[in-house]
């Protein structure tokens, strides 16, 4: 622990006795210092909060660069080349007149010093920081808001007049597009109906391709086959009711004549008035009204050969409607089905027989579907976009709100010069002693005489003790006041530099 003590203080001795050592590094190392913190420009922060909110009024407008999209684009360019070029015209950095170069560059200070920050879906926070050396604290910290100030306006303004731009070249170009659809559309068009023309045996009989025609109709027969087996099962289960209901009712007296007779007439009207219409007795509605009168028929001469007197079981007659109604449905049902299955042979053995003019006709239509969902979708989009900048002509499509207006700066960013000042201080310190403890360490001396012994490895016999006069210890006085005002010097210094530095930001505000 003695060993430690001592060799603090001949350390502390080494740097006492090369006391202007550290005194005139201190102040050389201070002023460079403090020059080079002078030098620097105070930088002023300014901010501002910001809303940008889309009117959708119209829906699916995101599909057509609305909506999150043109939020995400507003975040993009709201501190592009070409506002930031406003924005140096707006606030004198860029005097008129300059050349490419100084915009280039004025440009890139910009969007340098300038950050955007998105706080949530649709709020952003704009920060400007301004510190141009050839303006004073005050003009930098006006400058700082003013840049916000002009870069919002130039903003609302690019963001008002490029909609309705932008709608208007939106429907130039979506013309332009169904244009050159409309004229592919109308010669394919063109080419099918001549196409059709030249193989109309083959093409004819329905709408689509051989293919598409092929799989409606399976489609179809599938649906005629399940309606068939329900209405072939109904009709046996009416078989069965009418088998076991008495077509008279015993020892009642009739009146008037037969429901069947009645029925029958009724029935042969109607297809009169069906043949007065045109319809053919290949027809399916004919079909199943000549089968529902011939069953109509053999009721009406049982009613005429019945014996007994007994009275039309009316049970009867509703069975007997309903199993010729049925009766109808079936044979209706089993004429599509032969119709069908007759199309779907004849369509199969065209393709089978001219494979090339099938494969043909199947492209055109492609290519006709295509064209022509194409040109429908254009047709959609053209509306909305007419309809969107019919809404921005009218309302506002970006409602851009001042949340928060830029602020007045009252006091620097940056530099931190007191805490600057401080450490300059302390670093001078710290190397005046530095070089004085470098220097002791350089030039070999002892201090004591255990050093000495030490080092050379021979008993020291003694030591003389310095005698210090009436007159030296008057100079070494005279010294160390000196020493104490040069001292004393740097630190009053290092404190009208703080008051100084406080003034000048008392002045900002």
């Amino acid at each position: 622990m003695n060993s430690l003590y001592d060799e603090l203080r001949v350390a502390l001795h080494s740097v006492w006795i090369r006391r202007w050592l550290v005194l005139a590094v201190a102040w050389g190392i201070c002023i460079l210092g403090w020059l080079a913190i002078a030098s620097i420009p105070n930088r002023y922060d300014s901010r501002a909060r910001l809303l940008v909110d889309v009117n959708e009024i119209l829906p699916g407008e995101a599909q057509l660069g609305g909506g999150r999209a043109q939020i995400d684009q507003i975040r993009e360019t709201l501190t592009s080349a070409r506002n930031m070029e406003k924005v140096a015209a707006t606030t004198g950095l860029l005097p008129a007149g300059a050349n490419e170069r100084d915009k280039a560059n004025v440009v890139a200070m910009l969007q340098k010093n300038i950050k955007v920050v998105p706080q949530q879906d649709n709020i952003f926070e704009i920060t400007s920081s301004v510190a141009v050396g050839s303006l004073s604290d005050a003009d930098n910290a006006k400058l700082a808001s003013g840049v916000l100030d002009s870069l919002i306006t130039v903003f609302r303004d690019d963001q008002l007049r490029g909609g309705r731009m932008n709608a208007r070249e939106g429907l130039k170009f979506l013309d332009a597009q169904i244009a050159d659809r409309e004229k592919a559309l109308r010669e394919v068009e063109a080419r099918r109906a001549a196409f059709e023309a030249q193989n109309i045996g083959l093409v004819a009989g329905g709408a689509g391709s051989p293919a598409q025609r092929v799989d409606a109709a399976r489609a179809e027969l599938n649906q005629i086959d399940s309606q068939l087996v329900a209405a072939q099962a109904q009709l046996a289960a009416a078989n069965g009711q009418l088998a076991s209901t008495p077509p008279t009712i015993p020892g009642v007296v009739g009146v008037g004549g037969g429901v069947a007779r009645q029925q029958l007439a009724g029935a042969q009207n109607e297809l009169s008035a069906m043949r007065s219409r045109g319809l053919t007795d290949a027809h399916p509605d004919v079909i199943a009204l000549k089968s529902q009168i011939a069953s109509l028929k053999a009721q009406a001469d049982r009613e005429g050969s019945g014996g007994g007197g007994g009275m039309q079981n009316p049970a009867y007659a509703s069975l007997a409607a309903m199993r010729a109604e049925r009766q109808a449905t079936v044979s209706a049902l089993t004429a599509r089905k032969s119709q069908l299955t007759s199309d779907i042979a004849r369509i199969t053995a065209q393709q089978i027989q001219n494979p090339g003019i099938a494969a043909e006709y199947d492209r055109i239509n492609g290519e006709y579907a295509a064209f022509k969902a194409q040109y429908d979708k254009l047709l959609a989009q053209r509306e909305q976009v007419r309809l969107r900048g019919e809404v921005q002509t009218e309302t506002d499509a970006i409602r851009i709100e001042l949340l928060d207006p830029p602020s007045k700066p009252t006091s620097p960013a940056a530099p931190n010069r007191p805490l600057f000042l401080t450490l300059v201080l302390l670093a001078g310190l710290g190397g005046g002693v530095g070089a004085a403890f470098g220097l002791s360490q350089v030039r070999t001396s002892y201090a004591t005489a255990a050093r000495l012994e030490r080092a050379s490895g021979l008993p020291v016999i003694g030591s003389i003790t310095e005698v210090v006069t009436a007159e030296r210890q008057l100079d070494r006085r005279k010294k160390l006041v000196w020493l104490a005002g040069g001292g004393g010097a740097l630190v009053g210094l290092y404190a009208l530099l703080l008051v100084v530095e406080f003034i000048q930001r008392g002045m900002v505000a």
